[in-house]
């Protein structure tokens, strides 16, 4: 037998008051609440935390170049775990790449495959480029997929990136996943007035209802620091 398709609350409310009209039968959902769901902020990077996952890949070996690419690409930017797994490079035809460190500009496919051109900082771009050189003499190294695999091993998956970043982080002693980084690259741009439509335009977002989720903890950092600017005068 086939599994049922996913529903959410509210579908599964209309076809069970749908049903009881039906068969002639009281509502089993009327007078029903779903339960409350508590929110928990995901908490940002300190900066500490920052300084020990790039202290964590501070060698000269592919292994640490790469990660620290990654690790310095999700701090810049904090595009989605997807996003970053499927950059390509083509350094004979780079109208067919994603790279532009030049320019500071990656481009990315969100959700729907949709296209669009994100900006990474300085130190990222630097050390992406690193990891450039070093993934030059990868036995794979012709392949369009940016980040390979250790020991001549093919492209990484979006699991082996969640992997990576989390094994980063356990020798850093710092809680690291991707969403966290999505969560921190959010609260800093808007903790620094940073314009929501233009995170909406870098996160890849087509409603404002996410800005509720990942600019919440913004809030009240951006409400406890402007205190004594409005209650005090002071700048």
């Amino acid at each position: 037998m086939a599994a049922a398709p996913f529903c959410d609350v509210a579908t599964w409310r209309r076809f069970l008051r749908w049903l009881a009209i039906e068969d002639d039968r009281p509502d089993p959902v009327k007078g029903l609440r779903a339960p409350a769901v508590k929110a928990t902020l995901v908490p940002v990077f300190t900066s500490g935390e920052l300084s020990a996952l790039r202290r964590a890949c501070r060698g000269r070996g592919f292994t640490d170049r790469r990660d620290a690419a990654i690790l310095a690409v999700f701090e810049a930017v904090g595009i989605r775990l997807s996003e970053l797994a499927g950059i390509r490079h083509v350094p004979g035809d780079p109208a067919h790449g994603d790279l532009n460190l030049h320019g500071r500009e990656i481009r990315v496919f969100g959700k729907g495959g949709k296209p669009r051109i994100v900006t990474i900082s300085y130190e990222a771009a630097r050390s992406v480029d690193r990891y450039l050189r070093s993934r030059a003499l990868h036995p794979l190294a012709g392949r369009p997929e940016l980040w390979l695999g250790v020991n001549g091993r093919g492209p990484l998956t979006p699991a082996g990136i969640y992997q990576l970043v989390a094994r980063r982080g356990k020798q850093a002693g710092v809680a690291a996943h991707p969403q966290r980084f999505r969560h921190h690259f959010s609260h800093t741009w808007l903790d620094r007035g940073g314009a929501e439509a233009d995170l909406m335009q870098l996160n890849g977002w087509s409603s404002p209802q996410m800005l509720t989720w990942y600019g919440a903890s913004a809030r009240g950092a951006r409400a406890r620091r402007n205190y004594d600017h409005i209650m005090h005068g002071t700048p």
